[in-house]
């Protein structure tokens, strides 16, 4: 499928569970930095005790000599060859400890898995590499390593460490079932087992599983009542059965079992939110600001909880005192204009969006007050606010230009838009975006003859851009003509040697094929696209697929998840038109 330029949604509420990681931070073993080295960094390295031939005796007086230089990078490396010729756990053990000096994560991670490697029994290293996975953001890797380093302790806190890798974004089935295989081999504590089951009712609330979480909770009874794991989870599900009283006491519960963790009275708060009871509510939110630093972020994230539930006044309160700080985030400006304008405050809500500087949600900002102004009937005014931008931030310009547009066309007024965007490719016609958003629109409209030609021109002019080779394929393979389908796949083999990950042309490639009716490697590529990214178009050629395979019951259960994971699926709806058959 093609790649459509899509300006995405930003300022969603911050779930609770993203402020708990913003107040958590990534748990694990710290990682030092050049920044910040011991007089001797070597100093609590393990010593050298094995007997030694020239050779090696060699790597390890240049491993000990760089080492005190400072040279970290050239010390890690001998130890490690030292440690590969001796096969030892204490040079490697060495080389771990030199390499966290470096500032290169990849040769700290390299060390540590190769002692992990010669000496599996050790906690430290599954600490360091847990700690290194969740900077990264790899979460299952993260959690697999969390469970190595408990195995051998009496107590734990995986709970809390899945809890953080939740509010980060982590797939909670993937954790889920890391979960589930640590608890099949029986841990080395009862602790240690309670901790994973109250991990495992997490992961089975974030995915909706919530008759599961509660079962799960209600079997252990009382034998978990003294950790205040048991009351996070138990929190965590109450709000998501959206009983806040409920979720309070548990939040009550795990305050008093550990009254120095902010984490509880961000779920007070959160509780007392939904209940309305916004003085409880305000007086948690305070305790927070007091206790873990009055910081920016910390005041969005609690700003948006109220948000989220309808109340303004705290909002204002919290965020006001962040205007017209330099520094102040642009979500400050962006949760402060969307208060105004539903307040009908139009001018005022207008100030806010063009106090949001240029960065991430520069375009996002203008786009919202340029849809505001036009549903306050101001659409002329709509257009010269762009204008006026434009004028004041080049970098932004194409952005910019493509807002009016599309601007326009919700308007109905697709002539004025074409005659803009002619005006502005006349005027730069090497403006690769803005001609592939022509390209693309004439598409979306049904002219399939400007929309190849401009594609056309703008592979000519790039022929290494990826996104124009398939969006050019998957038009001519779309186009219904068998003559055309070689040239089409061409162009998406060419892409897909340019960017092999893109969901978008792995979907090209499935389409091609299914215009050949090689159905069989048509799902192949389309369900590798399908499980990337998930959109509505993938969804519509997956089903089709599907079907034409026989697989009706599955083609009808992706049909299922496609209406209700997207509200608007005209593609969806295409494809049941034109194949009534396939409808339940």
């Amino acid at each position: 499928m093609p790649s459509n330029t899509r300006i995405r949604q930003l300022t969603g509420p911050l779930t609770s569970l993203t402020l708990a990681a913003l107040l958590c931070g990534c748990q694990g073993l710290s990682i030092s930095s050049a920044d910040a080295q011991p007089k001797d960094p070597m100093v609590n390295a393990p010593p050298i005790t094995r007997g030694l031939d020239a050779e090696g005796l060699s790597l390890l007086l240049t491993a000990e000599m760089a080492g005190q230089r400072g040279d970290f990078r050239r010390a890690t490396e001998g130890y490690l060859k030292a440690a590969e010729r001796y096969h030892s756990p204490a040079l490697v053990k060495r080389a771990t400890f030199a390499a966290r000096f470096t500032d290169d994560p990849e040769l700290l991670e390299r060390a540590a898995r190769r002692w992990q490697t010669l000496a599996p029994e050790t906690t430290a290293a599954a600490e360091l590499l847990g700690s290194l996975a969740s900077i990264r953001g790899d979460w299952s890797e993260a959690l697999q390593q969390k469970i190595i380093a408990i195995d051998a302790r009496e107590r734990s806190d995986i709970t809390r460490f899945v809890d953080t890798a939740l509010a980060s974004g982590a797939d909670p089935s993937a954790m889920d079932s890391i979960l589930r295989e640590a608890l099949v081999s029986p841990p080395a504590s009862k602790p240690v087992r309670l901790d994973l089951e109250l991990a495992l009712s997490l992961t089975e609330t974030a995915q909706g599983q919530l008759k599961n979480a509660q079962q799960r909770l209600a079997r252990l009874g009382k034998t978990a009542d003294d950790m205040p794991q048991r009351w996070l989870a138990t929190s965590r599900l109450n709000l998501e059965q959206d009983n806040p009283q409920a979720a309070r006491q548990a939040a009550k519960r795990g305050l008093d079992l550990a009254p120095q963790d902010a984490l509880f009275l961000l779920l007070l708060a959160q509780a007392d939110i939904r209940m309305g009871n916004l003085a409880a509510a305000e007086k948690s939110t305070d305790a927070l600001l007091a206790e873990r630093g009055d910081t920016p972020e910390l005041r969005i994230g609690l700003a948006r909880l109220y948000f989220s539930e309808g109340h303004t006044a705290p909002v204002k309160h919290l965020l006001l005192p962040l205007v017209g700080d330099p520094d102040a985030p642009s979500a400050t400006y962006l949760l402060l204009a969307s208060i105004a304008e539903e307040e009908g405050d139009i001018d005022n809500a207008l100030l806010y969006y063009r106090q949001v500087p240029e960065g991430p949600n520069y375009l996002l900002s203008r786009q919202a007050a340029s849809l505001m102004l036009t549903a306050d009937g101001r659409l002329q005014d709509a257009r010269d606010f762009l204008r006026s931008e434009r004028q004041h931030h080049d970098e932004s310009y194409t952005g910019l230009v493509i807002i009016e547009a599309q601007l326009l066309d919700d308007e109905g007024l697709g002539e004025d838009a074409d005659t803009l965007l002619e005006r502005e490719l006349a005027r730069t016609p090497e403006d690769s975006d803005l001609r592939y958003f022509y390209a693309m629109r004439a598409w979306q409209n049904g002219d399939m003859d400007t929309s190849e030609s401009e594609l056309r021109r703008l592979v000519e002019q790039e022929p290494d851009n990826a996104t124009a080779l398939n969006a050019l394929g998957y038009t001519l393979a779309d186009s219904g003509s068998p003559d055309e389908l070689d040239e089409a796949e061409a162009l998406i083999q060419r892409a897909y040697k340019l960017d092999p990950q893109s969901a978008a042309i792995q979907d090209s490639l499935g389409w091609v094929a299914y215009r050949r009716g090689d159905l069989t490697t048509a799902l192949r590529w389309i369900e590798q696209a399908w499980n990337t990214l998930p959109d509505q178009e993938v969804a519509a050629h997956l089903i089709e697929v599907l079907w034409d395979l026989g697989q009706h019951e599955r083609a009808q259960e992706i049909l299922g998840v496609a209406r209700e994971q997207f509200p608007n699926h005209p593609y969806i709806d295409e494809l049941l038109e034109r194949r009534p058959e396939i409808t339940p």
